[in-house]
């Protein structure tokens, strides 16, 4: 039997003022379909780093904001194209939209897809439209928070996504790094690349951040980057111990102890992690397309059969 939002009742999103002016909006516990977003406020507007999965979630988000300043939103960053951090897009009507190129193409191609109900039910979506990015760049581009400097850099290679972006302000030390970071979830990398997510984090090392605001779970340290490495490296070398054996990335993840990361929310994207490291050491194009449907079966299998719990 599917989860819903009643039968787990969750904290209420919060919002931390991470730096003057600059706010973490925290959407416990996390896990599937709950991130984080942020913004920051200036004499002449508020720039938002994402929207939220729901129209109910980024309806409440909104009032949030408004909760701090009544100053227009004038500037919606999206980190990258997954709907949890896109669906809400449309809730903006006022902004600027800005996004990587190819977070453009990938909402124009998905448009509000399918496969967020074949594993997923019982969620209150709401009226959602695509809206993509109207304003995008290849390597990245600068906001100001009234003198604030902002950069919106893309990380360069595949990682959680093909089109994954961080919104670095050097000023504070503060970084947005979307799903790059998972503090207290498994991150997820079907659609990116375990190897190319190993580059980004060191990528990411080079800031020197010493606040970040990652994509799911509390704001953290730079400490949190390490952990996120340890559970990459620890699926990749699960991927060459499969591969070896013969097994399917089902088969290898059946038969792996998560050990130190059994106890991280959503434990079965070790199936969808498992297939990109398997695409990843086949040597195919880091980020290239692999069969959602297969996968995402996969990881019902593996939750013996059961629905995979949303609590958006």
């Amino acid at each position: 039997m599917s989860s819903s939002p009643h039968d787990h009742p969750l904290p209420p999103a919060r919002i931390e003022e991470v730096s003057d002016g600059v706010y973490a909006y925290v959407q416990p516990d996390g896990s599937w379909w709950v991130n984080n977003t942020g913004f920051l406020v200036g004499e002449r507007g508020v720039i938002s780093v994402d929207s939220c999965s729901t129209e109910r979630r980024t309806l409440a988000y909104r009032e949030a904001i408004r909760s701090v300043t009544a100053n227009p939103i004038t500037t919606l960053v999206n980190t990258h194209h997954h709907g949890d951090h896109t669906f809400g897009n449309f809730a903006f009507p006022e902004a600027t939209i800005v996004g990587h190129e190819r977070t453009r193409e990938a909402i124009l191609a998905e448009g509000i897809p399918a496969y967020r109900t074949l594993a997923w039910t019982e969620v209150e979506w709401g009226d959602l439209r695509a809206c993509p990015p109207f304003l995008t760049y290849t390597n990245g581009v600068t906001v100001y928070s009234d003198e604030l400097r902002c950069e919106v850099r893309h990380i360069g290679v595949p990682a959680h996504t093909t089109n994954d972006s961080v919104v670095w302000i050097p000023e504070r030390s503060l970084l947005f790094a979307g799903d790059l970071v998972f503090n207290g979830g498994t991150p997820f990398v079907l659609m990116g690349s375990v190897l190319g997510s190993l580059e980004a984090l060191d990528r990411l090392d080079e800031l020197g951040a010493t606040t970040i605001v990652p994509g799911h779970g509390d704001v953290c340290g730079p400490e949190v980057v390490d952990r996120v490495r340890g559970y990459l490296r620890f699926v990749l070398e699960t991927a060459e111990r499969g591969r070896a054996a013969g097994l399917s990335p089902l088969e290898t993840a059946r038969e792996t102890d998560l050990g130190e990361y059994g106890g991280l929310l959503d434990p079965e994207r070790i199936v969808g992690n498992l297939h990109r490291a398997y695409a990843d050491l086949d040597g195919g194009p880091l980020g290239g397309p692999l069969d959602l449907a297969t996968v995402i079966t996969d990881m019902l299998t593996y939750n013996g059969g059961r629905r995979l719990t949303c609590l958006a």
